[in-house]
């Protein structure tokens, strides 16, 4: 069982190692800055009784994430980590500018290197978090909640889809491209063809099409129209193929292209912006698609999708019914900063910084960790 079963059952409070399974290196400081390790070094021989607090925070309105995998590297790594004392948020609180998320105390030789993997952490998951949680509010805007496809496989570094995957469930999206992106919280990837299947079968969508639901009859059948840049006259063609076994059709038409739909009925422009997905397309593939009897077939749209342009889809009430969203919400946007604020007790920080009392952290019980 997935450690993240266990805890959405209440068997455990907080994911571990066993789930984050960290590079070993960090316990060599190979991923600490150099001044943090030689900081270590000074205290360990000329202050080694001191006992610090080191407390986080960020500047934005936010949903925190990336705490259990901070409090998992702490116990991993650090020195000696039943002998810290840390409260902390949890993965998914709403946290506001300047509030304290997480304090550690103990002698800064056990754990101060860590200080600023801790920050790195924290930035990425609460940014991607953030982000989705933004789009997936977008995407309710109109009354109506969309589902949101976190498609950032092609807009990051590999060894990063895990992590996100996990920020992107914590931010609100249930259905992610990858199957890394789905490891951390336990689902599966999810999608049906690129574009590279159609031109295999020579632009001919309907065949490739056929090969999809032939290969795998079990999915559910969402054909992606927009490689011919003719997206009504390929959805009415795959639908009229398949009836009802038909669930979907996916746009990604580029935003420098503008589709032949318009191109026929050049009538229609002059008071919009026609390229790409645009909301007077899926109005007229809403249109074609019902008028034939395809009210069932949903429209799923992608390529360059942000909170702004979703939110925008919805206040027009396009007729959008899931969005898949990619290198919008990868961008890193929030910051987190640690301070060492209370030394032995009494406080001591740098000019315009200080402890700062926050009621809602919790607690967090030391717990070994597992491989």
């Amino acid at each position: 069982m997935k450690e993240i079963a266990r805890k959405l059952n209440g068997e455990i409070s907080r994911l571990t190692n066993k789930t984050f399974k960290f590079d070993e290196r960090v316990a060599e400081g190979w991923f600490s800055a150099v001044y943090f390790l030689k900081t270590r070094d000074i205290v360990e021989n000329h202050l080694p009784d001191n006992i610090v607090t080191m407390q986080f925070f960020q500047k934005d309105h936010a949903v925190l994430c990336g705490t259990d995998e901070v409090i998992a590297l702490i116990h991993t790594f650090s020195e000696n980590p039943e002998e810290l004392e840390i409260y902390s948020l949890k993965d998914g609180d709403r946290i506001n500018p300047y509030e304290t998320v997480l304090t550690i105390t103990g002698p800064y030789q056990y754990f101060g290197f860590l200080e600023g993997i801790i920050d790195g952490i924290l930035a990425r998951r609460t940014s991607v978090a953030t982000n989705v949680y933004n789009v997936v509010k977008a995407a309710r805007s109109s009354g109506k909640q969309k589902p949101i496809i976190f498609m950032g496989d092609r807009d990051d570094h590999f060894t990063q889809q895990s992590g996100d995957g996990y920020s992107a469930f914590i931010g609100g999206s249930t259905a992610q491209a990858t199957h890394a992106m789905n490891e951390w919280w336990g689902k599966e990837g999810m999608g049906t063809m690129p574009h590279a299947l159609i031109q295999m079968f020579k632009g001919d969508v309907v065949a490739a099409t056929k090969a999809y639901h032939a290969q795998f009859p079990d999915d559910q059948l969402m054909a992606l129209v927009d490689y011919n840049n003719d997206v009504i006259t390929d959805s009415l063609e795959v639908a009229r193929e398949f009836g009802d076994e038909l669930k979907g059709v996916r746009l990604d038409t580029s935003r420098n292209l503008v589709d032949k739909y318009f191109l026929r009925n050049q009538h229609l422009m002059g008071t919009f912006d026609p390229r790409g997905v645009n909301p007077e397309l899926i109005f007229a593939l809403r249109r074609a698609l019902d008028k034939e009897g395809f009210r069932h077939v949903k429209i799923v749209v992608s390529g360059g999708f942000t909170k702004e342009r979703i939110r925008a889809f919805e206040e027009k009430k396009v007729p959008v019914d899931m969005y898949g969203v990619g290198g919008s919400l990868l961008k890193i946007s929030i910051g987190f900063t640690g301070d060492n604020v209370l030394i032995n007790g009494e406080p001591e920080a740098k000019e315009g910084r200080r402890y700062k009392h926050n009621p809602r952290l919790e607690y967090v019980e030391y717990t070994e960790s597992e491989e």
